[in-house]
């Protein structure tokens, strides 16, 4: 288990503190004894709240002394130009801008495994091609190399999960049919990142060397039985190809409605395509991880 530092004296700017994970953070960093500064355009769950709009303009970080980066635009829109400039004015332009007001600060920068190019059987190191198969994943590169280069500390979780996740659980409570939850192909081993176990790596990485890092769950789940314990139901599998019909049909309505996809050849991709992270790199800087699924469900209501 990794043993959060004491923040305290320290002034900690946090962007991105008004979401899932960026509201996390910036409350462990409170509670390590941190004066917070959340940035973004709605306020954070603590400290004092400094109005940022990524796509326009650059962060006051006056006063502060660390930063750690976790605002971005996510999800699964249809594809196209729209979405691409959309996301590449938060997750890369957004990001020069932060660097550039950060100057010698320390920067910690959330990434996100979906950066990396489509993978083989063997855990994932952090030298994997980068090739993300969305905006999202193609920005979050573009972004992390400007970060990188600035000498950032650059963490890559996976499917992130945890009290109040907005993306992952629901997705998965989407395909529930009949009682049943309906999932393309065989079952595949993969890795989860709980929100807590990135909060500790958020915290502790201010004295990583400068690089980029795998963030993961130390056990190596199972999808089926993972999906089966989140939404109660027992999974049937069906064909992959009957799950791609669907995603083009999906696609097609959300380009006409302007709305998010219900299902997307990534969410097909993603359930289909083993990514197992190799997390040896951050435990050697020692970052461990202590939190697991079964944590988790624990605790839910």
């Amino acid at each position: 288990m990794t043993l959060r530092p004491s923040l305290r004296g320290l002034r900690v700017a946090v962007t991105g503190a008004s979401g899932f994970c960026g509201g996390v953070v910036a409350r462990a960093a409170a509670a390590a004894g941190a004066t917070v500064v959340c940035l973004g355009r709605r306020p954070g769950p603590v400290g004092e709240h400094r109005y940022w709009d990524a796509t326009r303009t650059a962060p006051d970080l006056t006063g502060t002394d660390l930063v750690l980066h976790l605002a971005a635009a996510v999800g699964d829109p249809p594809p196209g130009r729209a979405a691409e400039a959309a996301f590449h004015a938060v997750n890369v332009d957004g990001t020069a801008r932060l660097l550039a007001s950060a100057g010698a600060r320390t920067v910690v920068w959330v990434s996100s495994a979906s950066v990396y190019a489509p993978v083989g059987s063997e855990p994932v190191r952090e030298d994997h091609p980068l090739g993300g198969l969305t905006a999202y994943g193609r920005t979050k590169a573009a972004g992390e190399r400007l970060a990188l280069q600035a000498g950032a500390v650059v963490l890559r979780p996976r499917a992130v999960y945890g009290p109040g996740d907005p993306h992952l659980l629901p997705r998965l409570s989407r395909a529930v049919r009949g009682g049943r939850a309906l999932l393309p192909g065989p079952d595949i081993p993969l890795s989860l990142t709980a929100v807590e176990n990135l909060a500790d790596a958020c915290l502790t990485a201010r004295a990583w060397k400068p690089g980029a890092y795998n963030i993961a769950d130390e056990p190596v789940y199972r999808r089926d039985a993972i999906v089966s314990a989140a939404c109660g139901v027992p999974v049937q599998h069906l064909p992959i190809p009957a799950f791609h019909a669907a995603a083009a049909v999906s696609g097609l309505v959300a380009r006409l409605t302007r709305r998010e996809t219900t299902i997307s050849r990534y969410a097909v991709e993603q359930l289909t395509t083993s990514v197992v992270l190799n997390t040896e790199k951050a435990g050697a800087q020692g970052w461990a991880p202590s939190r697991t699924f079964a944590d988790y469900l624990s605790t839910r209501p």
